[in-house]
């Protein structure tokens, strides 16, 4: 192995990807206009939910309900009739959809617990799970004050002090911006190796590279620092000048400690890429490759969905991933200001296993070449 020939054939893919335009743009994309949209346009689960409300009673108890329906968890409510409600639904128009009967305030009353009827589009199932345990809580909070003649919560048994801590403006904005950098590291990392051995094959320069003075790993060592390196700028760029600068999203640990584990991950994931690359052998079929490794190494590493609420099965196969470690570091470190005596397991199974990619990957690289 020669360092010099690693470095020159590094050199080399950097200036074919500077001449690969929609790589560039796939780069630039994914760790600006993406992160800042998985951020910004993330709304809460419940915002500006379609409401709308057959009033058949029109008594000052109703009315009481109807008003104090606003935003931002709901659109001021749309008074209909009641054969509108139906024609409604089937088009879309409403989430839900709230039916309070005749003489509802008379049996409210005469204390003879009158029905209200909620429609709800479950096919709109965030909002309609979150949607109807706050209607009910309006309604029954509505209704009580109603018949007690004034406004007053009875004083709780105990009083429960409530800290956030790592994100005490609940925003879910933080989340899905550092959640996005995450996924974007993985996604790239994997798609410019593969991409790069691919574009070697498709152009015919891997049969120049192969007689000339070079060991399979110095080929493919080149095409994982260099892959490596520009994923690893463009996240440092991203962290700090798109989620740190543009959305003012607060990093509670050490940005140098979170690279460092990048770079481990990136040694991992671009081994993968290259071993993909080598199993497709084209693009469309590097392609079809990427839909099914890429979507459950994001869905069952904690990324998105917490490892507890996995079945323990799942929990346990997903520890051979890398972006599993990858992503409780980056959470424990950007998140909660982790240090390296919290994160060492984190780093120590990422070289682990990001050495056991290169090492089957390379396997596979030298009976590609053949």
């Amino acid at each position: 192995m020669r360092t010099a020939n690693i470095l020159q054939l590094g050199i080399k893919e950097l200036w074919g990807l500077l001449r690969n335009p929609m790589m560039l743009i796939l780069i630039v994309y994914a760790f600006t206009v993406s992160i800042y949209t998985a951020s910004s346009a993330q709304p809460e689960t419940l915002n500006r939910a379609a409401l709308a409300i057959v009033d058949e009673d029109k008594s000052p108890a109703s009315t009481r309900i109807i008003t104090a329906f606003n935003p931002p968890y709901f659109t001021i409510p749309r008074l209909i009739s009641q054969s509108e409600v139906n024609p409604r639904m089937d088009a879309g128009l409403d989430t839900f959809a709230l039916n309070i009967p005749p003489n509802f305030q008379r049996d409210l009353l005469a204390r003879r617990s009158p029905a209200i009827q909620l429609n709800v589009d479950a096919t709109r199932m965030s909002q309609a799970f979150t949607g109807s345990g706050y209607i009910q809580t309006i309604v029954g909070d509505e209704v009580s004050e109603f018949l007690a003649r004034y406004r007053s919560a009875a004083p709780p048994p105990i009083d429960l002090a409530l800290r956030a801590r790592f994100n005490p403006e609940l925003n879910k904005g933080w989340f899905g911006a550092i959640n996005n950098v995450i996924s974007s590291v993985t996604m790239l990392s994997i798609i410019l190796t593969g991409a790069a051995l691919i574009r070697e094959r498709e152009y015919g320069t891997i049969e120049h590279l192969l007689v000339m003075p070079v060991t399979p790993f110095e080929i493919m060592a080149s095409k994982i620092w260099s892959m490596g390196l520009v994923v690893l700028l463009a996240a440092s760029v991203s962290l700090v000048f798109i989620v740190q600068g543009l959305l003012s999203v607060p990093i509670g640990g050490s940005v140098p400690l979170f690279l460092f584990g990048t770079a481990l991950y990136l040694f991992a994931t671009t081994s993968m890429g290259i071993f993909l690359a080598t199993v497709g052998g084209t693009m469309p079929q590097f392609g079809l490759l990427l839909m099914l490794v890429l979507m459950p190494l994001q869905m069952l590493s904690g990324a998105t969905t917490p490892r507890e609420s996995m079945p323990e099965i799942i929990q346990n196969i997903m520890l051979a991933a890398p972006n599993t470690h990858f992503v409780i570091l980056a959470q424990a470190v950007l998140f909660r200001g982790a240090g390296l005596a919290v994160v060492w397991p984190q780093i120590g199974a990422l070289l682990v296993i990001g050495a056991i990619l290169f090492f089957f990957s390379l396997r596979r690289f030298r009976d590609f070449l053949r």
